[in-house]
């Protein structure tokens, strides 16, 4: 079912307006599903109404912020769209964070109020006035307590397309987490997106990675800004997974490859009745050929990757069941999005050359909160002035358009003058039949400069020992390829969204002679 809502025609609107007109026309859809709790859209543009009121109440005016810190659920859900209906800006923290960094972000955002729940409470460093109890063991006062009384109303603000809708903090697998202002205009460009999609009043998008992620956030807001049903997973697990997509007759869902991977690896996936998928999503980590192939071949409905940053700039989109030609690619720029390559002096690389990706689209971050000198690092102009935001990945556009990709810039390895990308080892032992997953890190070397480490885990009842998979590999690569060494994980470190963290890796190893 497609919408005809005249509000989508218009140049801009906000996600706010559109709840609002789903609760007058389709007061009894679901909205908001999670576990035992329930939203249809009249209680839910109730419950925003009561929250943007109480903010408002408490002295937050337009362009304040408010930090969210707490497990995913529809009360969360609704509390990120009440502010936005009383133009507050959300900064949505990740529970799993250190105290000291959750200071420095909420310090950093300078958040009025603190909603949070028991996940964040050992975060809290002794008491904190501006906290707001989302459930009965959080510190601060109790959510119910806080809201305004039923039937109360905001005072009506007017948002324009530059103005902050969110401050996303990035996941710190490089350092010190940034705030990404992510303006209201670059949400409407998601929504706008998803009608392309088939989000709509009859769609029914099972999400199960965390609401502080940009990667929740470009399904959940618009499925719920056209109409359709959020069924909120606050911690995956595959069979839990698949037991609510056969449940709630799921149409959508975003998943991180490593999710997919561990459901393909479910023996009962077969078993389950997941015809009623439409597409299917997946961003954010790298997402091998193989996988992709195997996720086409036995889950029904399209699948779709999305390459870019949650930044903004410009994005490649994969079609994968249209192009099973190019599961080794990130697709072709989106309509409207400019992607270039350039190297290490700024200048555009030549057709069929390896460079930086940079990229411009109508959506992008304002800049990373009080930090304009690495706001300043994250852009390149192109001669005419245009504004680009630099990836950091390396890739390589095919005869076709098509956008393959090496590595992270800044995780290319320099052993001894040579370039070696990691993604190319992590190949090679990933075709190992014994190689579950690999990731592959360059360490510092007295030697060569640097030198690239392998770590790996193997399937369930590999026993082939570090030393041998070692000489495995270096027969197989080059001999400027070569690992200096091979460790055995239980498990690569990961983010909430599935991305390895490498430079965990990098520390724990410490360097070689």
């Amino acid at each position: 079912m497609t919408t005809t809502d005249p509000l989508l025609d218009a140049p801009f609107a906000t996600v706010s307006d559109l709840i609002g007109r789903h609760a007058a026309t389709r007061a009894q859809h679901a909205a908001l599903i999670g576990g035992d709790e329930r939203l249809d859209y009249a209680a839910l543009d109730a419950l925003m109404d009561r929250i943007a009121a109480s903010l408002q109440r408490d002295g937050l005016r337009e362009g304040d912020t408010i930090a969210i810190c707490a497990q995913m659920s529809p009360r969360y859900a609704a509390l990120f769209l009440g502010a936005l209906r009383a133009g507050v800006v959300v900064a949505p923290i990740a529970p799993s964070v250190t105290a000291a960094s959750f200071a420095s972000m909420v310090a950093d955002a300078d958040a009025r109020l603190l909603f949070v729940d028991a996940l964040a409470s050992g975060l809290l460093q002794g008491g904190d006035g501006r906290c707001v109890a989302l459930d009965a063991s959080a510190p601060g006062r109790a959510f119910d307590d806080w809201l305004a009384p039923a039937g109360s109303r905001p005072r009506p603000v007017e948002v324009q397309p530059g103005d902050p809708f969110n401050i996303i903090y990035s996941s710190g697998t490089t350092g010190m987490p940034k705030g990404i202002v992510q303006p209201h205009g670059m949400r409407w460009m998601h929504v706008q997106r998803g009608r392309a999609y088939g989000y709509g009043p009859d769609a029914v998008t099972l999400l199960a990675t965390p609401l502080y992620s940009n990667t929740t956030l470009v399904a959940f807001f618009p499925t719920i800004a056209l109409g359709g049903t959020v069924v909120l997973m606050p911690k995956f697990d595959a069979a839990g997974y698949l037991a609510l997509a056969e449940r709630h007759r799921a149409t959508h869902t975003m998943l991180v490859p490593v999710q997919y991977q561990r459901l393909m690896a479910l023996p009962e996936f077969d078993r389950h009745d997941l015809s009623s998928f439409r597409a299917k999503f997946c961003t954010s980590a790298p997402f091998s050929a193989e996988l992709k192939a195997e996720v086409l071949r036995r889950w029904p409905g399209g699948l779709v990757e999305f390459y870019g940053m949650t930044e903004g700039g410009g994005t490649c989109i994969l079609v994968a069941h249209e192009h099973p030609d190019k599961l080794h690619t990130v697709g072709r720029p989106s309509a409207g999005h400019d992607i270039r390559l350039i190297d290490e002096q700024g200048r555009e690389v030549g057709p069929g050359e390896a460079g930086e990706v940079v990229g411009h689209s109508p959506g992008m971050m304002s800049g990373y909160h009080r930090q304009p000198e690495m706001t300043r690092e994250a852009e390149w102009y192109d001669p005419s002035g245009k504004r680009f935001i630099r990836t950091g990945d390396i890739g390589r556009f095919d005869a076709d358009g098509f956008l393959t990709l090496f590595d992270r810039r800044k995780d290319m390895i320099i052993s001894g003058g040579f370039n070696i990308y990691p993604s190319d080892l992590e190949a090679v032992l990933r075709t190992h039949e014994e190689v579950a997953e690999a990731a592959v890190v360059g360490v510092p070397s007295t030697q060569w400069g640097e030198t690239p480490v392998a770590f790996v885990v193997l399937r369930e009842g590999a026993a082939i020992a570090e030393d041998e998979l070692l000489r495995w590999t270096n027969e197989r690569v080059g001999k400027t390829q070569r690992l200096a060494a091979l460790h055995r994980l239980d498990e690569l470190p990961r983010s909430a969204i599935g991305k390895v963290l490498k430079r965990e890796l990098r520390e724990a190893h410490g360097p070689m002679r």
